[in-house]
């Protein structure tokens, strides 16, 4: 599932007394998921309505299906939305620099109104085409900068959990979905589709009224040297007057920051493959293939085609399965935000590669052998695509954006960081385009049906090989501790080294002056301080 949250930026290190305030704000930012989770739900059920498919469709002749649209029209209209948000996601960056992340944000919006316009009004597949590549533009564009603006402002102690309610407001948007598109599936007119597409102008709404009213970023208002404005936006995130020490504390730390960014100098994307000692070219295709190997486990699947999967497999009563599935999926993201940082990434992500791997199979094997009238063999069918999708929930939704954030260092992160967005993106555009050529019986199509799961079964199974080789344990690692890592072992042996850097056998210490440039020291010493900082005693 595409949309995930990027985290960047230092986050705010302020100790007040009414923490509340900046959590509060920095979280509402997050609803900006619910905007992309509803519009990629939404169209599963709406090309499955029967008044959507007599207005756009053609007629079939077969009296239970009378319309119908073709394989290479449901590709265009299902995948497209994710070609925009592509293009967007690479326009948010320069937006958020030279307009500021809040504004940013409220530009998305104002563009991602355009397409769900365009789509409300369309009564042809062109408009409503073009209206889905506008609404993608604008939510590439909010995703690539909410997640952004909420790093730099929220709380550092509660940063992560702060960006990854982005995530779980993804999954919120696809059970709105599927609650609405249930709701109105049976409209004999074109308020059927209407309604479920024109609802996105109240989340668009209250996004940007809301993103308005926030303050901007303090790290983006220095880095556009705007110093007052920046201890005003940090008064308000904190609840501090302004004068306060701890304020102008924060302030000087983000000058600091950037300052050491800045004499860090501008990296390539080149920079980003050449191979040396930190091992800089594994991590960026780590990055780069643990987005890819998230959208092969097949969730779009699912997410785009589930309604058409069920209702092709027999099943009357589709549009509910869908609403179950996507219950499941909202539900069982919360433990995945709770246990990254209980039993760690790594172990989360074995669990998960194995239990889809499993559920996959199943299905694909119940599929083949059940007809579609026995009615338990149906029963099972449903539920292991449910379980399928709690281990998909509480492992690789979440886990893949968290590692996504921790395994760069400073001079590449940001190139890095896009590129392996980027490969989100585009495998989500090409699982859509491509699945219904593989699943329906229309010519030109491979008809696959259910079949299509022993794909995903074997993919998820490279999804187990792909975690042992080259995903590393970094629970409780500062970023310095990572990169430490990365230099003096393989992902294959994170687990015995992390033990020993936290119990101190292995030691790491920063150069302030230079910042980002590391003076590894292997020695014997204690653990002091937090799980965050180690020095020698």
């Amino acid at each position: 599932m595409p949309g995930g949250p990027v985290s960047t930026g230092g986050g705010i290190n302020v100790e007040s007394k009414n923490k509340i305030a900046g959590i509060l704000m920095t979280s509402f930012a997050a609803s900006a998921g619910i905007l992309y989770g509803y519009d990629t739900g939404i169209i599963s059920g709406v090309k499955e309505m029967p008044y959507w498919l007599q207005t756009f469709g053609k007629p079939t002749g077969n009296p239970s299906t009378p319309y119908a649209i073709s394989s290479s029209t449901e590709s265009l209209v299902v995948s497209i939305l994710s070609a925009g948000t592509f293009i967007g996601a690479l326009l948010g960056a320069p937006i958020g620099d030279y307009i500021g992340r809040k504004w940013g944000v409220v530009i998305g919006c104002l563009v991602f109104d355009v397409g769900v316009a365009m789509q409300t009004a369309s009564t042809s597949i062109p408009l409503f085409v073009v209206g889905r590549v506008f609404a993608g533009l604008g939510v590439g564009i909010v995703s690539c900068l909410v997640p952004m603006y909420q790093s730099e402002c929220a709380p550092k102690w509660i940063r992560g959990a702060v960006v990854s309610l982005y995530q779980w407001a993804i999954t919120i948007g696809l059970l709105l979905a599927s609650i609405v598109n249930n709701a109105t599936k049976d409209m004999q007119s074109l308020a059927a589709y209407r309604i479920p597409i024109g609802i996105q102008f109240v989340f668009a709404f209250i996004l940007a009224v809301g993103m308005a009213i926030l303050p901007e970023s303090p790290r983006w208002l220095v880095k556009r040297d705007r110093f007052d404005d920046a201890a005003k936006s940090l008064s308000r995130l904190t609840s501090l007057p302004i004068s306060d020490p701890a304020v102008s504390q924060e302030l000087s730390d983000i000058r600091a920051n950037l300052e050491a960014e800045r004499a860090l100098g501008e990296s390539t994307y080149y920079d980003c493959f050449k191979p040396s000692h930190n091992k800089i070219f594994l991590r960026t295709m780590t990055g780069i293939f643990v987005q890819a190997w998230q959208q092969l486990t097949g969730i779009n699947f699912i997410i785009y085609y589930g309604t058409t999967f069920f209702k092709n497999a027999g099943m009357s009563n589709a549009f509910i399965i869908t609403i179950i599935i996507n219950v499941v999926n909202c539900v069982m993201t919360l433990p995945g935000i709770w246990g990254v940082e209980r039993f760690g990434r790594r172990t989360l992500l074995l669990i998960g590669a194995i239990g889809m791997t499993l559920c996959e199979y199943i299905v694909a094997i119940v599929g083949v052998t059940v007809s579609t009238q026995n009615l338990d063999g149906q029963k099972v069918l449903i539920a292991f695509v449910c379980i399928y999708i709690a281990f998909f929930a509480s492992t690789w939704g979440p886990i893949a954006w968290v590692i996504t954030g921790e395994i760069f260092p400073l001079q590449i992160r940001a190139k890095a960081m896009s590129m392996s967005t980027a490969s989100n993106w585009l495998w989500n555009f090409g699982i859509g385009y491509a699945t219904p050529y593989l699943v329906n019986n229309t010519p030109g199509s491979a008809g696959l049906g259910v079949k299509v799961f022993f794909i995903w079964g074997s993919t998820c199974f490279c999804c187990i090989l792909f975690t042992l080789f080259c995903i590393p344990e970094t629970k409780g690692l500062s970023l310095e501790q990572i990169d430490m890592m990365y230099q003096n072992t393989w992902p294959m042996h994170s687990l015995k080294y992390r033990r020993q850097l936290k119990e101190g056998a292995i030691v790491d210490s920063v150069v302030a002056k230079d910042y980002g440039t590391k003076d590894i020291q292997h020695h014997e010493g204690k653990e002091t301080g937090s799980d965050d900082q180690l020095s020698v005693a």
